[in-house]
């Protein structure tokens, strides 16, 4: 296939790894890249000497296009932006924050900047900032995601009508039927985190991709919108919210509660009862482990599957 997120990024497949904090290390992201997508490494959870050694592995591994997933919260911004210009990162998917900050300066040092948002408001505001595609993630996506609670459906096709430059539907995906879904409701490549997650290449912690292999229907919420709307596993951290929450607890008794590192315990070192253990609603049709490429050859196999399977359906 060839459209413009394939040509945009050097890519065979429209398919993006989504940068997971945790999760996105230089295993996962030269895996993904080596069979043909996208991969990302995620550097809200790196220091900066981390992110350097982790772009440099990627590329002794892969010598194909990769790419940095930057949350423009993130405390240390400056030093990886600094990082990702020394080393001639190719691409930079931005999230989290106002892209009109570091997006020229991105460009102006020949790098293809790409920015998630979760509304139509944010993302004519992103194409307003100069990026050169959009990540439209909807509702149903893992980690931390908008407080619109819009959901990928009602998503995709409204940010396809309103923007110009190519969009990359993200939330909800996990095989190559949905790709085809995003791509009719006007997606032009598909990002995906939680069927990456549960990869043999991904950095997460075993326990942690065991849990998400196991969960069911409904075991997923999207919390903390007071603080960073987030979507995770329900454990004994989201009970202690939840009570919290029927107590009209105030947003510094929820910051109390959050504390620090807890995407790092659950996800990271595998404590499943007190970290924070994001994961999108999808993770209830993940039901194994598998090489990233071979994740990546199903979706593709998939999606050609069910493209045949649309000449059954008749006009009305």
């Amino acid at each position: 296939m060839k459209n413009r997120i394939t040509e945009l990024f050097s890519i065979q497949y429209p398919i993006i790894q989504a940068g997971m904090i945790w999760c996105s290390g230089w295993e996962l992201a030269s895996a993904v890249s080596s069979a043909g997508g996208l991969g990302i490494l995620g550097s809200g959870s790196m220091y900066p000497e981390v992110l350097q050694s982790q772009i440099q592995k990627v590329k002794e591994h892969t010598d194909k296009p990769f790419a940095v997933n930057i949350p423009l919260l993130y405390p240390n911004i400056e030093e990886h932006i600094k990082t990702i210009i020394k080393e001639k990162v190719p691409i930079v998917f931005s999230s989290a924050g106002n892209p009109k900050v570091w997006t020229k300066t991105l460009k102006d040092n020949g790098i293809i900047v790409v920015h998630v948002v979760s509304s139509v408001k944010f993302a004519l505001k992103a194409q307003e900032a100069g990026v050169d595609a959009i990540v439209a993630e909807g509702f149903e996506a893992g980690g931390h995601n908008g407080r619109e609670e819009t959901t990928s459906l009602v998503l995709w096709p409204q940010v396809a009508k309103e923007i110009d430059i190519p969009m990359i539907a993200a939330g909800g995906i996990a095989d190559g039927k949905a790709m085809l879904a995003a791509m009719i409701l006007g997606a032009e490549g598909v990002q995906i985190g939680s069927r990456f997650v549960c990869s043999n290449e991904s950095s997460a912690h075993l326990a942690f991709k065991e849990k998400v292999v196991d969960v069911k229907e409904g075991e997923t919420v999207l919390t903390l919108k007071e603080l960073a709307p987030v979507r995770l596993i329900k454990n004994e951290f989201y009970t202690e919210l939840e009570e919290a929450y029927a107590n009209n607890a105030a947003i510094e008794e929820l910051k109390a509660i959050l504390g620090r590192g807890r995407a790092k315990k659950g996800m990271f070192e595998g404590d499943l009862k007190n970290g924070e253990l994001e994961i999108g609603q999808v993770s209830g049709v993940i039901n194994e482990i598998l090489p990233a490429k071979t994740i990546l050859e199903t979706i593709v196999n998939e999606y050609n599957t069910a493209l045949k399977a649309t000449s059954k359906y008749k006009e009305l």
